[in-house]
């Protein structure tokens, strides 16, 4: 009998040790708690792919509507997804999710094409230049009028006729025509979190965003193998960041310039 208890007080100190220590992490920021597939919003999954965890989000265009943002009614820019999502809960427009949606300049102004409510504020960018934006082919995501989302290099976008409702410009393409990007290595050294989005077989709009930083191979093979898209688009990495409406699941500490928002169809437009 006292060496049953005996072995029970081990085990009671060993629980408590290992306790105070995950909690001394936790208040450090080293260890982070896993957000649960039943927190995430409506659509969206916490999936793992080749031993990384991401989320991904796929539209449901019967239920579900896609807007891009730059800036309020006054012209000031948002600056952040928290603040974005923050202004829409004010306004009683509360958003299922919303993520970073481009690379943007030191003012935060769009890199590339960016259109909003079918209004041009930045043209489509084709020159060359360094960073990751203009890694050949870059590309396009919009949704046209009527809700369809689309996936287009930049040499293609003008193909179509259609009226854009919104669109933003970004780069590199992650997946062209079914391929990955010809420049990307299997599994890269370079790794960061990283956000996108594909359009699926069925014509929906796939978001996706790393738990942990991922190479581009990685990420692109994400999007063409397990979630079926034939084109993806890259939006960008470190600066990447996911809210759910009410708190920041990923990221958040960065600046952001355009942002990608899926609302409710019985929600109002603004």
């Amino acid at each position: 009998m006292n060496r049953n208890r005996a072995v029970l007080a081990v085990l009671s100190v060993s629980v408590a040790l290992v306790l105070g220590i995950v909690w001394y992490l936790f208040q450090r920021g080293q260890v982070v708690p896993r957000q649960t597939e039943a927190a995430l919003p409506a659509g969206c999954a916490n999936v793992t792919f080749e031993s990384a965890a991401f989320i991904v989000c796929t539209v449901e265009p019967a239920t579900q509507r896609i807007e891009l943002h730059l800036s309020d009614k006054e012209g000031k820019l948002w600056r952040s997804v928290d603040r974005f999502a923050a202004a829409m809960r004010s306004e009683n427009l509360p958003i299922l999710y919303a993520m970073n949606a481009g690379m943007y300049h030191e003012d935060l102004s769009p890199v590339g094409l960016f259109i909003a409510n079918e209004e041009r504020v930045a043209p489509l960018q084709t020159g060359s230049g360094d960073g990751n934006f203009f890694m050949k082919p870059n590309g396009v995501f919009g949704v046209y009028s009527g809700g369809q989302p689309f996936v287009a290099s930049s040499d293609t976008y003008f193909v179509s006729p259609r009226v854009v409702e919104f669109a933003t410009q970004s780069g590199p393409m992650l997946v062209i025509d079914g391929s990955v990007h010809p420049r990307f290595e299997q599994d890269g050294s370079s790794r960061n979190i990283r956000n996108g989005v594909g359009i699926n077989i069925n014509g929906s709009a796939i978001f996706a965003i790393s738990r942990e930083p991922v190479s581009f191979g990685k990420f692109a093979r994400l999007f063409r193998d397990p979630l079926g898209c034939r084109n993806a688009l890259y939006f960008d990495g470190v600066v990447s960041a996911f809210s759910d409406n009410d708190s920041m699941i990923v990221g958040g500490k960065y600046p952001a310039g355009p942002i990608v928002a899926v609302f409710s169809k019985t929600q109002p437009t603004q």
